[in-house]
Order: structure tokens, then C-alpha cells, then sequence
């Protein structure tokens, strides 16, 4: 297998900053890290299982019902990721509300099943499934962490920033309502397509 099918998606053509994928869920899940964790660990098994799934039946496929039937194994995919979290993560599947079973639209999922997936074998198409998955998560954390910390002073649920550093309790520091507004995750994105690009522009000259 190709190393660069695995590196790409982590670093030079991550989904979010780079190919400007999958930025709704990335807006909606990072008010807290631990749904941005989930949702990121869901589309990664997502893409990769329904990748490696679609490319063992590739040559079975009539191009003319291609589309329906990945819908299929997405969808079916996502339902099994829905009921887990129900079952196991009740308090993290509100929060995550509708945006898990909105993964059946992400293009990220569709995009890597008709660029590689359906080209491709069984453990490459696993492998960029999961790389795939794994770049946009990161985006997901990194935004996350930064509006959890900066806006509540929590990771995780558990306090960062010392009580007696806010002002309340006779310190310096207030909490900055502005990061946990949708805008702020708007702006943490654009910052790091500008980062990724700035590289990638960098790199060529």
C-alpha cells in the first residue's frame, strides 16, 4: 500500500481545510471536545468500513444504480454508529443531536468512495477510508479544544483554567463567550484553511 494514500489526507489534502469538505458538522459539533471526539471517531469508522465494504463489491455493482447502492451501505453504516451511541453514550448523542445521522450526506464519505473506493482494493480503500476520517477529526479536535478552553475553561467536561484566576473569585480572567457562538467556529476554520494553504504555497516555491 501506498504511504502517501494514508500521510495525504492527514496533512496535504485533509478534507476540511484543504478540499473544504465536510465544514457543516465541523461548525455544529466543537462547542466541546468530547462530541467533536465522537463525531470525528463515527465519520472515520464510517468512511472506512463503508470504503473497504464498497470496494469488495465494486465489480458487482451496475453503474447505473452505483449512487443507491452507497447510499445503502453508508446509510445502513450510520444507523449501526446511531444506535451504538444511543445505547452506550446517551448524553453525547443529543448533544450530537441530528449531525450523526446527517453523516449519510457528508462528502468526505461519498467523495473518497467515487475518487478511491470504487478504483481501488480492499485494504487501500480501508486504509484512505480511515485517513480520510482521521484528517477531518483532526480539524474537529483542534477547533474544539481551542472554543471549549477559551470559551468555558473546561476539557472534557473537567476545569483548565483555575477558579481563582476569574475575576469573580478576585483574579484576571473572564471566559470568552465569543468561541462557543457558531461564528467563532466559522473563523478557527477559515484560520486553518488559510494556515494549510499558506504551507502548501510555502512548500511549492
Amino acid at each position: 500500500m501506498n504511504k502517501r494514500t494514508f500521510l495525504d489526507p492527514l496533512f496535504r489534502s485533509s478534507p476540511v481545510p484543504v478540499l473544504a469538505l465536510g465544514i457543516c458538522s465541523a461548525l455544529a459539533v466543537t462547542v466541546k471536545l468530547e462530541p467533536a471526539l465522537v463525531m470525528a471517531l463515527a465519520v472515520t469508522l464510517v468512511t472506512g468500513f463503508s470504503e473497504l465494504l464498497l470496494s469488495l463489491i465494486r465489480n458487482t455493482i451496475p453503474n447505473r444504480i452505483r449512487i443507491i447502492v452507497q447510499l445503502m451501505v453508508v446509510a445502513t453504516l450510520v444507523i449501526l454508529v446511531d444506535q451504538v451511541l444511543k445505547a452506550f453514550a446517551w448524553e453525547i448523542s443529543k448533544q450530537l443531536s441530528v449531525f450523526v445521522g446527517l453523516i449519510i450526506t457528508n462528502c468526505i464519505i461519498m467523495g473518497r468512495i467515487e475518487a478511491f473506493a470504487l478504483n481501488n482494493k480492499p485494504l487501500p480503500a480501508f486504509m484512505d477510508g480511515i485517513a480520510n476520517g482521521l484528517g477531518y477529526g483532526i480539524v474537529l479536535v483542534v477547533v474544539a479544544v481551542v472554543r471549549e478552553l477559551l470559551g468555558s475553561g473546561t476539557l472534557m467536561g473537567y476545569r483548565i483554567v483555575p477558579e481563582h484566576w476569574y475575576v469573580s473569585q478576585g483574579g484576571f480572567y473572564e471566559n470568552n463567550g465569543l468561541f462557543i457562538l457558531p461564528p467563532m467556529a466559522l473563523i478557527l476554520v477559515g484560520l486553518l484553511v488559510w494556515i494549510y494553504n499558506a504551507k502548501q504555497a510555502k512548500s511549492v516555491w
